[in-house]
């Protein structure tokens, strides 16, 4: 679909020109150079000394570079929840925790945290007993006493002493010898002459402290006392300090010795959303400012405007968006930039940087504003008659959130047969609600409770339902979309704004919904006027006007959602459809393909031109073709446990370990299901190997085989998951318990898109019916089944199956079956 950029572009310049700047701030501040913790003030010194033990080495490094406290506060509050050991919960239990023994460990040594008792207590939590000692001849010290020292493991005596009587106390290890505990050289000479002096010259109670200390160091030899010191020693920095790049990417300050650039900036106050007032940012930067670079004759402005929220001195918000637009405007216009924040009323600050990514030149703006609490009417009228024409549209979008409807999710892993599924709704102008299922059966129900009881069939398939709120004269009010048994790795957008079938003219308000999987993030949100990116949004809420070009009605309106490792997921909404052009729904589909010899090894080095695809016998067209070898993979590994498992249940483990071990990348995911007369999900999706290998430990085999729940269960925690996904499955006998027959987990496992490899083990003659099942599996799904006698065999399957993932070939194409029937 195309248009014509120069008037699109002349209806956006229109927005902003002649706007007057509220209040304009063209900055020659500079990012200062990386601070020495000497020049910090005293808090910031003292917070660097305890967190000494966890912060990594960018993370130092990122924290000297902040020229502002708030800053400082900022990043100290996120390097904290980067460590929140439980993020469901209010507290964050890890920092009361490392802050309650720092204070413990300061009231012990005096205020320095850099005494090494401190860091013992810091790793290792208080002593089971601190004993101290101040004997004649001896330098004064303490002895801790940990029945169990949480790094090491076992019993461990530590001894320190001041020497010098001055200064903080050292660790003593065995190599310094025992003359360094002395105050005088020993007349006796040797270590015999050091015990007589502390026998001779300690209280009884100090005396025996301070030689069971020696004689356990002793015990444990000079090089077992060192490996235990240096476990208890360790610095449990688990964090790389990733997340730095993403807080620095939303710092105002600008770099040292920065160029500027003109621009004017105003705020309005269009709407109120539930309690908070929409607050609205417009940019104004003229043509003649800013930079076009051309690629391969595509010409564009690109920027980048971050911005900084405070509240009474305290950063309260963060934002940062990016705008692309293409560079035909006219000589003398501007080029318009929109960014939205909800607030609360009251004081504020507002800190915004503008990057010019071109000319590498910054505009920095500074305003102190007052947020109204407005109604759902504007309040005022911008200075600008045109600007309020042409977002006069998108801002009556605005939803003030006191009507709404929430489709409340059903408990329970996944949902099969009669489900009731109600809604939760505010307002007291909601007269209908229109239920439809997979955008086809229509329900009404005119009274509350507003809900619906649906059949969802005997197979945990994916439905879903979309719940939309009418007034009394058949005006929508709200809607809102479930997906059920999408499974807990869904990462979806959903366009709520623009709405399919309304009508816009001028301009119009983009809104998106993102769901997320709780352990990833959303790195932005990028909307796009047919295929013209207009912005990207780094953090929500995902709302952006855009405006329409004044000579084309019909526009569609694209969503598109990331994450960090590259998934994305879009939406598209058509604007201005005639009642003609029905919407049809192309399916995008993607192949994973192995390609074995005679002799199952994978083929390698094959074209596009040597592949086909048919579907339902008709041919498809590529859009893309790669080999994989280094594409991300999704594997989980379904271990059977029941009782005849016993004698091999060891190898077993050993070799999913070896497995884990030697294909899991940091850009794959795997997870652990074992199973018996239930399923149980021992590992979730992760790439950090030893919980893989904590979900290996402590395996029991015992009771009965549901191989086939097990197998549900197992492809329906794939739901949500996008790319390569593989699931191996290891089992030695027939399903004796399953609720789900043969043909309801074969049927389940054709549409899941998981290639199953199936590994047979002991199946005798007897088993062929075994055999069989588990090798319909495969083949269907795309993978392969494998039968062995003895499980020290596994280590070999695992390896083939690993180098057979990273050996596939991708293929995508567009479905030429436009049709929505589940077939």
């Amino acid at each position: 679909m195309s248009r014509p950029r120069s008037l699109w572009n002349a209806a956006l310049s229109v927005l902003l020109i002649g706007l007057l700047a509220a209040a304009v701030v063209v900055g020659d501040e500079s990012k200062p150079k990386r601070l020495k913790k000497k020049d910090l003030p005293e808090k910031y010194q003292l917070w660097l000394e305890m967190v000494d033990l966890l912060i990594s080495k960018k993370e130092r490094q990122a924290f000297l570079e902040i020229g502002k406290d708030y800053q400082r506060d900022a990043f100290i509050e996120r390097f904290w929840a980067e460590r929140d050991t439980y993020e469901d919960t209010a507290r964050n239990e890890f920092r009361e925790r490392w802050k309650q023994l720092a204070q413990e460990a300061m009231s012990i040594t005096n205020g320095n945290l850099l005494d090494e008792r401190a860091k013992v207590i810091l790793l290792n939590g208080l002593p089971d007993a601190m004993i101290d000692y101040d004997c004649f001849e001896v330098w004064p010290g303490q002895v801790f006493y940990y029945e169990r020292a949480p790094s090491a493991g076992q019993e461990l005596a530590l001894i320190f002493y001041q020497p010098n009587n001055n200064g903080p106390y050292r660790l003593w290890y065995p190599t310094d010898g025992l003359r360094v505990l002395m105050q005088f050289a020993n007349p006796l000479g040797g270590d015999g002459g050091a015990y007589q002096t502390i026998q001779n010259n300690c209280s009884l109670k100090e005396g025996e402290a301070l030689l069971a200390a020696l004689n356990m160091a002793r015990a444990y030899g000079e090089m077992g006392f060192m490996t235990l010191v240096a476990d208890v020693l360790q610095p449990e920095r688990t964090h790389s300090g990733e997340w730095v790049e993403a807080f620095e990417a939303l710092s105002t300050d600008l770099p040292e010795g920065a160029l500027t650039f003109k621009a004017e900036l105003q705020y309005e106050f269009p709407a109120r959303h539930k309690t908070r007032t929409v607050v609205q940012g417009q940019v104004a930067v003229s043509q003649s400012e800013a930079a076009v670079i051309d690629l391969a004759g595509a010409r564009s402005f690109n920027f980048v405007l971050t911005g900084e929220v405070l509240r009474e001195g305290t950063l309260f918000d963060t934002f940062r968006y990016s705008f692309n637009l293409p560079a035909n405007l006219g000589e003398e216009e501007t080029i318009p930039l929109v960014f939205e924040r909800y607030l609360r009323p009251g004081p504020y600050k507002f800190v915004v940087r503008l990057e010019d990514l071109n000319a590498k030149k910054y505009f920095l703006s500074t305003t102190e504003l007052e947020v109204p609490a407005v109604d759902t009417v504007r309040r005022t009228e911008p200075r600008d008659p045109e600007t309020a024409r042409l977002l006069a549209e998108a801002n009556a979008a605005i939803s003030t959130g006191d009507t709404t409807i929430r489709i409340v999710p059903p408990r329970g892993e996944y949902q099969t047969g009669f489900v009731r599924l109600d809604t939760i709704t505010t307002g007291s102008d909601i007269v209908y609600v229109k239920f439809t299922v997979d955008d086809d059966q229509n329900l009404i129900k005119r009274a509350p409770p507003f809900n619906v009881e649906l059949d969802l069939g005997s197979l945990p398939r994916v439905r879903k339902l979309v719940a939309v709120a009418f007034d009394g004269e058949d005006r929508e009010l709200a809607r809102d979309e479930l997906e059920i048994n999408s499974g807990a790795h869904r990462f979806a957008v959903r366009l709520i704004e623009p709405r399919r079938g309304r009508k816009y003219f001028n301009s119009l308000r983009a809104e998106a919904k993102v769901d997320v999987p709780k352990d990833r993030a959303v790195t932005k949100v990028e909307f796009y006027l047919n295929e013209q990116l207009v912005a990207s949004l780094h953090q929500p809420p995902y709302v952006q006007p855009i405006l329409l070009p004044a000579d084309e009605q019909l526009a569609y309106v694209r969503a598109v959602a990331y994450q960090a490792d590259g998934n994305f997921t879009e939406d598209l909404v058509y604007v201005n459809a005639p009642d003609y052009l029905e919407e049809v729904d192309i399916q995008f589909v993607e192949l994973f393909v192995a390609v074995l010899d005679k002799e199952s090894r994978p083929v390698e080095g094959l074209t596009e031109a040597e592949f086909t695809i048919l579907e339902d016998g008709v041919t498809q067209t590529p859009t893309r073709f790669d080999l994989v070898d280094n594409l991300p993979i999704h594997a989980g590994i379904l271990v059977d446990v029941s009782a005849s498992m016993e004698p091999s249940l060891a190898m077993a483990q050993q070799g999913a370990l070896q497995f884990f071990q030697q294909a899991i990348t940091p850009r794959d995911r795997a997870t652990l299901i074992t199973f018996n007369d239930h399923p149980h999900l021992a590992a979730k999706f992760t790439n950090d190997v030893q919980t893989l290998a904590g979900g290996l430990a402590g395996l029991k085999a015992e009771r009965g085989t549901a191989l086939y729940d097990s197998l549900v269960f197992a492809l329906y925690y794939f739901n949500g998951i996008k790319g390569q996904r593989a699931l191996v499955v290891l089992s030695d006998g027939q399903d004796e318990h399953s609720r789900f027959s043969f043909e309801n987990a074969l049927e389940y496992a054709q549409r899941a898109g998981v290639a199953i490899y199936a590994i047979g083990l002991d199946l005798g003659r007897k088993e062929g019916d075994a055999r069989r099942k588990l090798r319909r599996f495969a083949n269907e799904t795309g993978g392969r089944s494998f039968f062995i006698e003895d499980a020290a065999e596994l280590p070999g399957i695992y390896e083939e199956i690993q180098r057979e993932l990273r050996s596939r070939y991708y293929l995508a194409y567009q479905s030429s079956n436009t049709s929505s029937e589940d077939d």
